[in-house]
């Protein structure tokens, strides 16, 4: 079983921004996966389903990012689901809009919602995948919850929908396959 968490804000004043890639991109692979996301449990709003020939539980914190790690966390007790199977999926000012980068662990980088789930985790052992948003020019947090140009948001939107094929790569042959295949596209 694998636990497949968007990180975004929860609330209308956050949709479509660049902090809320994750929810977009789960909304999206749920969409193609024809999984429901409406049960309320673990701080945040989930569905479950079959991907890959697995079951994917895929989850949308609504604690805001900056304590992510909390509903992440809850979510894998109870399901026990050992970190290696915990996939996130967030925003990353570092790489360009629409760019791709997937890694099998690594530190939070400067993200709040991925300082949490370490913190919470206790380890940082976990798939990620990344969607560039682009540098902040002006100021980090206008930046983040800022919206994207039209051109930006079709790049981004672009790569949101290889999501179903990154994580079908995951599930069948792993991180390193999915780096190969992905990475920088």
């Amino acid at each position: 079983m694998y636990l497949i968490a968007g990180l975004g804000n929860p609330g209308r004043e956050y949709e479509k921004t660049r902090h809320n890639v994750g929810f977009t991109a789960i909304d999206y692979l749920a969409y193609d996966a024809n999984i429901t996301i409406s049960k309320i449990k673990f701080k945040g709003i989930y569905g479950d389903g079959m991907i890959a020939g697995e079951k994917c539980i895929l989850l949308k914190p609504q604690t805001y990012m900056n304590l992510s790690g909390e509903s992440v966390r809850e979510a894998a007790e109870y399901f026990k689901i050992e970190p290696n199977k915990i996939i996130i999926v967030y925003d990353d000012v570092d790489l360009e809009p629409g760019k791709v980068r997937i890694r099998p662990k690594g530190s939070a980088g400067g993200h709040n919602g991925m300082k949490s789930i370490i913190y919470q985790l206790q380890c940082d052992e976990f798939p990620r995948v990344r969607f560039g948003v682009g540098k902040a020019e002006h100021g980090m947090v206008s930046h983040v919850l800022g919206k994207f140009s039209e051109e930006d948001g079709v790049k981004v939107s672009d790569a949101i929908r290889n999501l179903p094929k990154i994580i079908e790569a995951i599930i069948k042959n792993g991180v390193n396959d999915a780096m190969n295949k992905f990475n920088g596209k």
